[in-house]
């Protein structure tokens, strides 16, 4: 664990995003286009330390590297206590 002190610290994200089709058509479809992180931090540590801190809790962040990295989805469906398959949707 590193000892960085810091008085106060924030993080804001903002991601663009989009809805488009229908769902009566089953023509739905979203996604999302970027995505922006901005940290605010309050340290009376050196700036290389503070840095170096969030550098860290970036690598560590698992939404982050959701984002940033393509990862193999895996889904089931079960409808009345039954296993079904979607062929497209959820293979």
């Amino acid at each position: 664990m590193m000892k960085t002190p810091f008085k106060k610290a924030s993080c804001r994200v903002d991601f663009d995003y989009f809805l488009k089709g229908s769902v009566l058509k089953e023509t739905v479809e979203s996604g999302c286009t970027a995505v922006r992180t901005h940290f605010v931090v309050e340290s009376d540590e050196p700036e290389e330390n503070v840095l170096a801190l969030i550098k860290n809790a970036k690598r560590g962040c698992f939404a982050e590297s959701m984002v940033t990295t393509a990862v193999p989805l895996t889904s089931t469906i079960e409808l009345n206590g039954k296993a079904v398959s979607m062929r497209g949707i959820a293979d």
